[in-house]
Parts: structure tokens; sequence; C-alpha cells
């Protein structure tokens, strides 16, 4: 099997129990789940789905030499998310952690097809869906992990900074079990364009107004029973197909106003959205002289964004729309 991926190059997979994770039902599922949470049509930042997203994380754990069993995990570490990947936690989950697929990943891969490919090579399934294994893998923010990496230098590629993409991606080095930058200058890179995709994308008005709305409209469709919570176990088009064949007048002025531009402004007080998303940040390790650093302790430059980000983000944003459904 050859891979090529935008992001980390072309590789041979030559191992079996790779080659059958990345072809079995979980894994292709990935391929109708945007990773931005909804639809281009309904979001129209340039994006990518889950399944190359996860595609990448295995990827660049094999470049990383990570062992056979980390790169498993790897490959598999988004096949509990659902149809509209974090739009979920803000419909079922809690918004502020986004946190949702964490919680049913175990549940998922023992329902799913995946277990009998892990027992046939000898791989243990209670192992995989315990990240505190593989810390290349998965790591608590604000590290450095393969999860983390793939999905920003990803995005870097879409839309936020194309030129840092192979600055950041070549710099990537393995150090103690720990992933880090090969200098100070590309770890900043890196955790400003971060931030960068935190304000703009993340934690930006428009994008999070896109969130409330749909969310809203996925709400009122689970609480008509018009759709189920396991209608979300199977992708973005499903979900859409089912809540569509009803031909409800509210939801389709919904999906109309999400197919167009968004007219709104920000406002002080009489708002009709209050809206806060999670804040995401890095804080990269990097060598200098066989010496590890962290970037905040180094740099006034980061640290100084880095807190204004924060502290904007804390506020909120209150949000008037301009046209209603």
């Amino acid at each position: 099997m050859i891979i090529k991926d935008n992001i980390w190059g072309e590789f041979k997979i030559n191992e079996p129990i790779i080659k059958e994770l990345i072809n079995s039902k979980s894994m292709q599922r990935l391929k109708g789940i945007s990773q931005y949470g909804m639809p281009y049509k309904f979001y129209p930042l340039n994006g990518f789905s889950r399944y190359e997203h996860s595609i990448g994380v295995g990827l660049l754990l094999r470049k990383l030499s990570a062992s056979l069993e980390e790169q498993a995990a790897g490959f598999l570490h988004d096949v509990s998310h659902t149809a509209f990947s974090h739009v979920v936690d803000w419909v079922i989950g809690n918004k502020n952690k986004e946190d949702y697929q964490d919680k049913i990943h175990k549940k998922i891969i023992f329902d799913s097809d995946i277990p009998k490919i892990l027992e046939k090579y000898g791989f243990e399934k209670e192992r995989i869906v315990d990240y505190s294994n593989y810390s290349l893998l998965e790591r608590p923010a604000p590290d450095l992990c393969a999860d983390r990496i793939d999905y920003s230098i990803r995005e870097f590629n879409c839309w936020a900074a194309p030129d840092a993409v192979r600055i950041c991606a070549d710099s990537l080095r393995k150090n103690n079990r720990k992933i880090v930058f090969s200098s100070k200058e590309t770890a900043k890179i890196f955790a400003l364009n971060y931030l960068k995709c935190q304000k703009e994308h993340w934690g930006g008005a428009e994008w999070t107004l896109r969130y409330a709305l749909f969310s809203d409209m996925l709400k009122n469709n689970l609480d008509r029973k018009i759709i189920e919570i396991e209608d979300f176990y199977y992708d973005d088009e499903y979900v859409l197909n089912k809540i569509g064949a009803r031909k409800d007048e509210k939801t389709e002025k919904i999906l109309e106003m999400l197919s167009n531009k968004l007219k709104f402004e920000t406002v002080i007080n009489n708002e009709d959205y209050y809206l806060r998303k999670k804040f995401r940040y890095v804080d990269p390790e990097y060598l200098n002289n066989d010496r590890i650093f962290r970037l905040s302790e180094t740099s006034n430059e980061f640290l100084e964004a880095l807190e204004k980000n924060r502290r904007t983000n804390e506020k909120g944003i209150k949000i008037k729309l301009i046209s209603k459904t």
C-alpha cells in the first residue's frame, strides 16, 4: 500500500495490520466527517476530513519511528468521532471541554470491527485505547503531540500559514519520547500560528456563530425525534439526509442562512448570542545545544501574544444577528 500525503509525503505501508486498519469500515467512515465540524457548504473555510487527519497522525508517528503499536493507535485515534465532530459537544456534550469523543472512545472501538483486527495480529485492544501508553501520539496541552501537530499543520496548509508548513514539519524531532522542534525560531512560528487559528477560526466570531446556529438546529431535531443520538455514529451526510427528508421550515431556514455569508455584528449589549469557545494553545519545547527549552520561558513575544489571546477568549463574543430565521 502506497499513501501519498500532502504534508508528510509518500509512505509504503507493508505491515498487514496497518493496511487492514486503514481499510476497516471504522476508518473509512471518517472520510464522511469534517474535521471542522460541519460540511463545507455550511462552513466555507478550506478544510479536510477526520480521515485525512487520522492518516496524517499515523504517518507522522511513522516518520518519528514510533512503535508499530503506537502507529496503530495513531491511525485509530479519531475513530470515535461522531458526525459533525466537535459540534456534537454543543449538542449533547460539554462545549467548554469538547471531550465527548474522548469519553466514548473505548466503547466505540470495542463495539466496532477494530478488535478482531487487533486480536488477529496480537495487539491488545485495552492498550490501544489507552492514550497514556503513547507519549508521541497524545500529551496534555500545551505540549506537542502527533495529534495536535497534524491538525495544526494541516490547517496552516489550508489557510492560516502555508509558508510555515514545511518549516515546521521539517523541524520536528523526537527527544526522550517527546516531540520537540529543532530551533526556537521554528517553535515560535508554530506557536504563533496556532494562536492565529485559535483567534481567527476556533474562537472567531463567524465560526463560533456557525457552531451555535448549527448545533441549535441539531438539538431541535433531536428534541422532535427527527433524528436520534445513534444517528451521529454514521457520518455528516447521513444525518443531514435524515433531517432533510422531513422538509422542516425552521431547519431549512437555518441551513439556508448557513449556506450563505452570515450577516452579524459583534456588540456590547443586547446580543442574540454570547459565545465562548474552548481556548487552545501550545507552548512547544525546542532544542538548543542539546538542551530542551520551553518557548514561554525564553520568548516574551510569544508569552505576550499568549496572554493577550487568552484574555480575549475569556471575554467571549457577543453577537447580534442582522438576518434572522
